[in-house]
């Protein structure tokens, strides 16, 4: 009998209140330029005082990053949240990797405030694995000193002017009229702009077909023929962005990253922006997102939508995209910030209306290398383009059903 009113007065007795501990969740991501990182922590150093009970701890992934994070999230060391590139989504939304958003999101988030365009990057069987946390099209970039010099008064707002443009301005105030980005990444709008595919129904690379063929012509022809356009390799640089700010190109096509680095890095240099010129009569460019997403196997799913929704609401948005090094990818905060009233931003704003996206099925690095590497080969003129691309698209294929 003492036994059982011993029980009864435990339970009846209050338990002592001990402070709820923090809970730690890890955001991986890859590194960016020192500004970018910047603003990121002070991001989070925001969601860390609005949400005291959850802590962030950020770990930077600085090279080889979708190596490092598909080893990861094996293991023990796995993030809760990280970056994911549009390129990659397709593979990982199809493994059973990714944990769904479509329960944690409510009204209030407004998830169609979302560009529906780049949010499609990241849908999978009717969910939703990933908010794209901003993006950049391309845009033609063009140096105002060498135009003018050359007697130019506008842009180029075809191919056939740009590639005439490229010849009045080849050995004047810059060596070259163009500068030309071989990748892909640079490419595949113009395989479209015939009616060609990159990639077929089944995921196969698909780039060697005669339409496709008709719109990497234009680069080779300019390249080859006219000897008014250089690649980064020839004129000593890395990048497009470089050549174009060391003067060595007076038009290239680039992304919104380009603006900031050249406003730093080059600011004696004058230049300007404009939609890419359009190809067959058909506007065109390339678009690349990234979103947050959530790993399955999170112990703290919770919390982690708690920082991906403060990272990809009205409020962190603004603050991420503000300084303009990124577009936001929500339109109420695209039209709070004016992007497209800049002088500057408004071409690659415009183009996210008809660019095609950066993706290539579930596997793209087969098609991606294979392309890269052979349309170098074409672009030197070491086989002809329609050999090249056949070469690269068998050679992706085989790679492809080698790993299904």
């Amino acid at each position: 009998m003492a036994i059982a009113i011993a029980f009864i007065s435990y339970q009846n007795f209050p338990l002592p209140k001990h402070p709820t501990s923090a809970v730690t969740i890890k955001l991986s991501g890859w590194a960016g330029n020192p500004v970018e990182q910047k603003l990121l922590k002070q991001l989070l150093q925001d969601f860390e005082a609005q949400h005291p009970n959850i802590k962030v701890r950020y770990e930077v992934i600085s090279d080889q990053y979708m190596d490092v994070i598909t080893t990861r999230l094996i293991g023990e060391a796995a993030p809760d949240v990280f970056y994911l590139e549009s390129l990659e989504a397709p593979f990982f939304m199809g493994q059973n990797i990714l944990e769904p958003l479509n329960a944690y999101i409510t009204p209030e988030f407004d998830l169609e405030d979302f560009e529906q365009s780049l949010l499609d990057n990241f849908k999978y069987q009717n969910f939703i694995y990933g908010l794209p946390k901003d993006y950049s099209t391309l845009a033609l970039f063009y140096n105002k000193k060498a135009f003018a010099a050359a007697g130019l008064t506008s842009p180029p707002t075809t191919w056939d002017e740009l590639r005439s443009y490229s010849q009045q301005l080849t050995g004047k105030v810059n060596k070259y009229g163009f500068g030309v980005t071989p990748q892909l990444s640079y490419q595949a709008y113009k395989i479209g702009a015939f009616g060609g595919k990159v990639v077929d129904e089944n995921g196969n690379a698909a780039f060697a077909n005669p339409e496709g063929l008709q719109g990497l012509q234009l680069v080779i022809d300019q390249y080859q023929k006219d000897r008014t356009s250089a690649q980064p390799t020839d004129v000593g640089t890395n990048s497009s962005t470089e050549m174009f700010g060391q003067g060595r190109v007076a038009m290239v096509i680039d992304g919104n990253w380009a603006i900031p680095y050249l406003e730093t890095t080059f600011p004696q240099l004058e230049f300007a922006t404009a939609e890419v010129p359009t190809i067959n009569d058909k506007k065109g460019t390339m678009v690349f997102t990234v979103a947050y997403v959530m790993n399955q196997q999170s112990q703290h799913k919770a919390e982690a939508w708690e920082l991906i929704s403060f990272l990809t609401g009205k409020e962190g948005m603004a603050k991420w995209t503000g300084t303009g090094f990124a577009l936001p990818t929500r339109t109420s905060v695209a039209e709070k910030l004016g992007y497209d009233q800049d002088a500057l931003r408004s071409p690659l704003v415009a183009g996210v209306d008809y660019a095609t996206m950066w993706q290539l099925g579930k596997y793209p690095g087969a098609i991606a290398n294979n392309f890269d590497n052979q349309f170098i080969s074409a672009l030197l003129g070491q086989q002809s383009l329609k050999s090249a691309m056949l070469r690269a698209q068998n050679a992706a294929n085989q790679q492809i059903r080698a790993r299904e």
